[in-house]
């Protein structure tokens, strides 16, 4: 029986990288069937029955693993979307399947490429985890390359503008707000799950927990430590949030409630499309163009890979036209 299985696991890998999933799939059917008793083999079962269960149990993995709610709601909605296009079962889904779907999941909704990448990244991971899960041999995705978009440079907010934003600020809250966000560059949902009792007025700092529940420290400037102390002290609600809303019953600022009303403010000091991230942005391509080390500006943005932080690095950088007269002029 034992050379029985590792002739198959040996014929399986001498042909894994000229067969797909769905053909990988059948040769092991074929195998077993010619070589093993096929009451050896328990057959898939459970949650593994069905494309839902699958799916079920990849974002149960994913939701381990430390995914925030808000993307296992966007990998939900997108992986029910695609197995709902198909009537085969996962593990006979074929490289040409994939591409299909994408294509035609673009040419209807009239995608960008960015959103159509974004769509191919979610399925390669569902993809991708059932391979490691020993639940299909090889994922149909890998023969599929990443979509190419273009790189826009993204503006940032200018000096100028962000005094502006503050000139607009009708109360304390949001005054606070703007600088927490300006001075820290911490993710708007960083900024909402903030406590009182996590700032450190002394050492102008406080830890927030980021992607995957990894706790950091962030570090803010004197002009929002005398914002957001002046905020605080006028407060009169109970609420442990950092920042709440200025109405009973003051509950906790939602992310969508930071988004609503940075574009008020936005508007109201006739600035274009001022959202939370441009915040993170701004404070980036700023401490990359005084010369802050890459290595110490992925840590202050709690980025896990240092590509991401490098993606700051593209941005409207001054320095590089001013190094370029310098060294090269």
């Amino acid at each position: 029986m034992n050379e029985k299985f590792l002739t198959m696991n040996e014929i399986e890998r001498l042909m894994a990288s000229s067969l797909d999933g769905a053909q990988m799939k059948r040769l092991h059917v074929v195998l077993s069937h010619c070589l093993i008793d096929e009451s050896d083999f328990p057959s898939v079962s459970g949650k593994y029955s069905s494309n839902q269960g699958l799916l079920e149990a990849f974002l149960g993995a994913k939701r381990l693993e430390g995914c925030s709610e808000r993307s296992l709601r966007y990998y939900s909605s997108t992986l029910k979307k695609f197995i709902e296009s198909t009537d085969k079962p996962l593990s006979h889904v074929s490289t040409d399947d994939v591409r299909e779907y994408l294509a035609n999941y673009q040419a209807l909704g009239n995608l960008s490429n960015v959103t159509a990448d974004n769509v191919r990244r979610v399925i390669s991971s569902l993809f991708s985890w059932l391979e490691i899960e020993d639940l299909i041999y090889k994922s149909p995705v890998r023969r599929i390359k990443k979509i190419r978009t273009l790189k826009a440079i993204k503006p940032v907010i200018s000096d100028e503008s962000l005094e502006a934003l503050r000139d607009n600020c009708t109360t304390l809250r949001d005054l606070a707000m703007i600088d927490m966000l300006s001075s820290t560059g911490v993710r708007v949902g960083e900024l909402v799950k903030l406590n009182r009792d996590d700032i450190d007025f002394e050492g102008r700092e406080c830890v927030v927990r980021g992607k995957g529940g990894k706790e950091r420290k962030v570090y803010f400037d004197a002009r929002t430590k005398v914002h957001l102390k002046a905020y605080l002290d006028q407060r009169q609600d109970e609420n442990a949030a950092l920042f709440a809303s200025l109405n009973a019953p003051f509950n906790r600022l939602e992310i969508s409630g930071v988004e609503i009303r940075l574009r008020k403010l936005g508007s109201m000091a006739r600035q274009q499309r001022i959202h939370p991230h441009k915040f993170r942005r701004t404070l980036a391509t700023r401490a990359i163009d005084k010369g802050m080390p890459i290595e110490q500006v992925q840590v202050l943005l709690g980025h896990s890979k240092i590509d991401t932080t490098l993606c700051y690095a593209m941005v409207d950088q001054q320095n590089v036209k001013q190094s370029h007269h310098r060294y090269i002029s």
